[in-house]
C-alpha cells in the first residue's frame, strides 16, 4: 500500500512519481509496438500522434491494466473496486501535442467525474490517470506540467494563466526517468508543456475511475481479449457492474 509519505505527497500536490513502474523488457516491447504503428500508418513525418484503445495492440499493453507496480496505489486512491475507463498514447516529436497547450482540470468548478475529496482519514478520487513515460524527460524539455495543490483549490484557474506556451510561475514541469509513471487525479490542473527534447516524448495514459463512475462514452468488452486474467476482466467491467 502507499506509504505515509506517499499519501501525504499525493494529498499535498495531487500527483506522485512512481519510478520503475515499467522494466526494461516492457519498455522495449512497448516501444517496438509504437514504432510499428508509426510505420504502418505511413505517418513518419508527423509532429505528433495520438492513438486510443491500445489493448488490442498486444499483450504488453494489456499487462498494464493491473500493473502490480501501480495497482496498490489505485486501491488506495479509488477504493477496492475500480475500473479502467479509457487508454491512449501520445507521441510528440517537437512543440505542441494532440491536446494543445491549455491547462485543464482543477478543484473548481466541481466535476462529479473528476474530483478529489478527503474524508474520515482517506482520499476519494474520480478519474485518476497513470501516465507511463517511455523515454527520459529532462529539465527544460517540457512534457507533463501541473499546478501542484490545485486539486483542492476553491477558486478557478485565472484564464490568463491557462496557456502553457507561456507558463505561469505556479506551473511545475515534472521530470522523470524512462519507465516511471506519474499518477495524478484529473481534478489537478494540468496539461502538456511544449516538447523540446532531442527525442520523442512517448507517453501511455491509462485512466481509471471508481466502479460506479464513467468518463468515456464507450466501455470495454472483456470478451474481446481471451487472454485476460480474472483481475483484468474485473477492471474492464462496465460502470456499476462488478462480479
Amino acid at each position: 500500500m502507499m506509504t505515509e509519505f506517499e499519501r501525504y505527497l499525493f494529498d499535498l500536490q495531487g500527483f506522485l512519481i512512481i519510478e520503475n513502474a515499467l522494466n526494461q523488457e516492457q519498455i522495449h516491447a512497448l516501444q517496438a509496438h509504437l514504432d510499428q504503428q508509426i510505420v504502418s500508418h505511413g505517418t513518419e513525418d508527423k509532429p505528433f500522434w495520438r492513438w486510443d484503445s491500445l489493448l488490442s495492440w498486444g499483450k504488453p499493453f494489456r499487462d498494464l491494466i493491473d500493473n502490480q507496480a501501480i495497482a496498490p496505489y489505485l486501491l488506495e486512491l479509488l477504493g477496492e473496486k475500480f475500473r479502467l475507463d479509457h487508454d491512449y498514447v501520445h507521441i510528440i516529436r517537437q512543440g505542441l501535442g494532440p491536446i494543445g497547450a491549455d491547462l485543464h482540470g482543477g478543484g473548481t468548478p466541481f466535476d462529479p467525474c473528476q474530483y478529489y475529496l478527503f474524508n474520515n482519514g482517506r482520499m476519494y478520487n474520480g478519474l485518476t490517470a497513470v501516465a507511463y513515460e517511455l523515454n527520459d524527460v529532462h529539465p527544460g524539455e517540457g512534457g507533463f506540467g501541473c499546478v501542484p495543490g490545485s486539486h483542492k483549490s476553491n477558486l478557478a484557474l485565472p484564464e490568463r494563466w491557462r496557456n502553457l506556451e507561456y507558463p505561469s510561475v505556479c506551473v511545475q514541469a515534472v521530470t522523470v526517468k524512462a519507465g516511471s509513471a506519474v499518477i495524478f487525479t484529473e481534478a489537478l490542473t494540468h496539461g502538456t508543456l511544449p516538447w523540446r527534447g532531442a527525442g520523442d516524448r512517448r507517453t501511455l495514459f491509462y485512466k481509471y475511475s471508481p466502479y460506479p463512475s464513467a468518463w468515456a462514452k464507450y466501455y470495454y468488452n472483456p470478451d474481446d481479449f481471451p487472454d485476460l486474467t480474472a483481475s483484468q476482466r474485473q477492471i474492464l467491467s462496465k460502470p456499476g457492474v462488478y462480479p
